[in-house]
């Protein structure tokens, strides 16, 4: 087991020159790569229908390749609908492939994700790309829609920077539009700022002067759509439902009191007419917040409540509250979209760049898998809920249990070890164990707790 990383990450450089080299990944969804079967144990759990895969970059591609065959695959009979987004596959399909997983998810309604590389110039340079991709996430979040939750997973032994928080909060990102798709410049003269609409019925521009610039200076212009707006609240209000937990949603409507205020209105609006009951039923409650004083609310309460940011708002709380509750590596991450079907789960951190520089140089690293163990069981869980499939629910909730308990047992990785005593005094295979011994504990439990 010890040299298992190095032989994964040859398996999947050898798997994606294959994949490469096959036009059929270039096709529709409908056409995607199915992975082959493999010689399994018989009393696997069926699945009826297929989830989509989309694999990603540097460490978390590694890691990811060992949950899919030593945790998952072992256990659940699943065909998956395998699409690479590692960054060099999507530069030579020019994006076409992210596209495609987006699609085939809609089509599949479950999609599970592994971290993927956002390139920047360094990004562009390294691996000799086309072009600066935009983010993958991005272009999935635009064409599915819906609203990223984030959730915590809570360790008793993972100490809190807010110990007030004994329950989870969950954050709904609004994930469309805002400064994330606005067009911004930059200015060197003198000169007016001006926003004009043009009615597609010819009717007469509207034109609002924004600034009048006396020197050089920046300017933007963003949106957003009543569309986006209604299936980013009925997303939320049907999540708080599901976790019967009471809604907040934050905006700086006094401020920007079209734009934020437009937000507000439609929530309004929805919850009235559509989830009022509900939630009087549940004994629950819905409330519009101003983002400042929800703030100060978030680090008074204890927990147990989802609450609906903005795309900029959502992208800044999530990581405070990851941090907050231990890690970036004990926080879920799912893309619920409107019609309440559709979803797709990842981990909420990146690709952990520097561990993978470690591992490149063939020494031994301390990565969490926690998150991206969490994207594949809150994908089967929802396959499982979906399909009708209590054994399928069973085993996601089972292996969700059975890394908690791993790491309240003590066996866990360097970034936990390092909330419990500080980064500069942990020692390995005293307080933490490497990437592997990890993952070889989380099997070593999950067996047990199946009665394997």
């Amino acid at each position: 087991m010890a040299g298992y990383l190095k032989v994964l990450s040859s398996l999947s450089r050898s798997a994606g020159a294959a994949f490469s080299r096959n036009p059929a990944v270039l096709a529709p969804a409908a056409n995607c790569q199915t992975l082959q079967q493999r010689n399994y144990a018989d009393k696997r759990i069926k699945v009826a229908n297929p989830v989509v895969e989309m694999d990603g970059d540097e460490m978390t591609r590694i890691i990811w390749e060992f949950i899919k065959e030593k945790l998952i695959l072992t256990n659940v009979d699943v065909e998956l609908k395998y699409f690479d987004l590692g960054l060099p596959y999507r530069d030579q399909t020019d994006d076409q492939v992210t596209i495609d997983s987006a699609l085939a998810t809609k089509k599949y309604s479950v999609a599970v994700k592994c971290a993927t590389i956002t390139p920047d110039e360094a990004r562009v340079e390294e691996f000799s790309l086309k072009k600066m991709w935009k983010s993958p996430n991005g272009t999935i979040r635009n064409i599915l829609g819906g609203t990223v939750f984030r959730e915590p997973i809570i360790c008793k032994n993972i100490p809190r920077l807010v110990p007030g928080w004994t329950q989870p909060i969950t954050i709904g990102r609004h994930a469309f539009g805002d400064q994330y798709r606005a067009t911004d410049f930059v200015v060197d003269q003198p000169g007016k700022f001006k926003i004009i609409f043009s009615p597609a019925d010819g009717s007469s521009n509207k034109e609002w002067e924004v600034f009048d610039f006396p020197a050089g200076g920046c300017g933007m212009g963003m949106y957003n759509t009543d569309e986006s707006i209604t299936g980013f609240a009925h997303s939320c209000f049907q999540y708080a439902i599901g976790k019967k937990w009471p809604l907040y949603m934050s905006t700086k409507n006094t401020i920007l009191k079209a734009y934020d205020g437009r937000f507000k209105d439609i929530f309004q609006d929805i919850f009235e007419k559509n989830y009022k009951p509900e939630f009087d039923k549940l004994k629950i409650w819905y409330e519009h917040r101003l983002i400042d004083d929800m703030v100060a609310q978030v680090l008074k309460s204890s927990g147990a409540f989802v609450w609906a940011c903005k795309n900029y708002d959502g992208d800044v709380q999530s990581d405070i509250l990851a941090q907050g509750f231990g890690s970036l590596g004990l926080m879920t991450s799912v893309l619920v979209c409107p019609d309440g079907k559709t979803i797709e789960a990842e981990a909420a951190h990146g690709t952990v760049t520097r561990h993978y520089r470690e591992h490149q140089k063939g020494r031994p690293t301390s990565t969490n898998p926690i998150a991206s163990i969490f994207a594949w069981t809150r994908g089967l869980e929802h396959r499982g809920k979906l399909d009708g499939n209590p054994d399928l629910i069973k085993f996601a909730q089972t292996l969700e249990q059975v890394c908690v308990a791993t790491v309240e047992s003590g066996t866990m990785t360097k970034d936990l070890a390092g909330c419990i005593h500080g980064l500069s005094n942990v020692k390995l295979n005293e307080h933490y164990v490497n990437t592997t011994d990890f993952l070889d504990a989380i099997k070593t439990n999950l067996d047990k707790a199946l009665g394997k």
